[in-house]
């Protein structure tokens, strides 16, 4: 049996901590990255369109 090893999900066998390590980082720059590009920003800002062919500036 392998060694368990401490991480901060519990004890978990050596090929798990390195899979969770491996999430942990990707979820960190999954949201990085998202809040870089303003993907999910709620004071996102967005035009006004009164017609179709015209573009309004930003308000």
């Amino acid at each position: 049996m392998a060694a368990m090893i401490h991480s901060k999900y519990g004890y978990e066998p050596p090929e798990w901590v390195q899979a969770d390590s491996r999430l942990d980082k990707w979820c960190k720059n999954r949201k990085r990255r998202a809040s870089k590009q303003g993907t999910f920003s709620l004071e996102k800002k967005r035009r006004k369109q009164y017609a179709k062919d015209k573009k309004m500036p930003l308000s």
